[in-house]
């Protein structure tokens, strides 16, 4: 009966681990090197189809966990790692393909990189592990950074753009908020508010 139960664990931890949301953020983690060549080779189109191909899984796996009921915390730092990977080749995008824009804009890729990288500094340096709150703001932010860099791309709409990252700031701030509040590691934090009004349930 031990041995079945240990064997039912292991199937029960492959189909977990080869979920479709997980396969997705794989996806887009698979995708980064291809994206980091065509970003060093100046192949523009190639860059851009293969980074909306990695911006619509984002979009889909998150989808997926809910629609299929496999949120797990796997998925969820699965899709943190995606994300910070797939961000920094979008600026390594803009730097060997678009390098008038990355000038135009290095202050506020700036303040995206380091809206990006002081949480994940922070948690580490508090809990030791990789924060993956994915808060509603963290999840609209993801939604609009899309638009954002086409237009920028695309269209030279630099006022959307600029609007996005600061947007990116201010999710950051809760992000770090949320991390010198909580006393363990946690996945899948709404807001700071909800862990307000957590904290304020058990005081009463």
């Amino acid at each position: 009966m031990l041995e079945l139960a240990k064997d039912y664990e292991a199937v029960v931890m492959v189909k977990n681990i080869y979920s479709i949301p997980n396969l997705l953020s794989l996806l887009r983690l698979a995708l980064v090197p291809v994206l980091a060549l065509a970003a060093t080779l100046n192949q523009a189109t190639l860059f851009l189809w293969l980074m909306a191909i990695s911006l619509a899984s984002d979009m889909l796996d998150g989808y997926f966990a809910r629609r299929l009921h496999q949120v797990t915390e796997l998925g969820a730092r699965l899709d943190s790692w995606a994300d910070m990977a797939t961000y920094a080749v979008m600026i390594l995008g803009l730097y060997m393909i678009w390098p008038s824009i990355f000038i135009e804009q290095v202050i506020y890729l700036i303040a995206a990189t380091l809206s990006y990288v002081l949480p994940v500094v922070i948690a580490l340096t508090r809990f030791g592990s990789f924060p993956s709150y994915h808060t509603w703001g963290a999840k609209l932010a993801a939604v609009l950074v899309a638009p954002a860099y086409y237009l920028l791309i695309l269209y030279d709409n630099q006022i959307f753009f600029r609007m996005v990252i600061i947007f990116h700031v201010v999710v950051a701030l809760e992000e770090i908020a949320i991390t010198f509040i909580l006393k363990q590691p946690k996945t899948n934090v709404a807001s700071i508010l909800t862990i307000l009004r957590v904290r304020g349930d058990k005081s009463q």
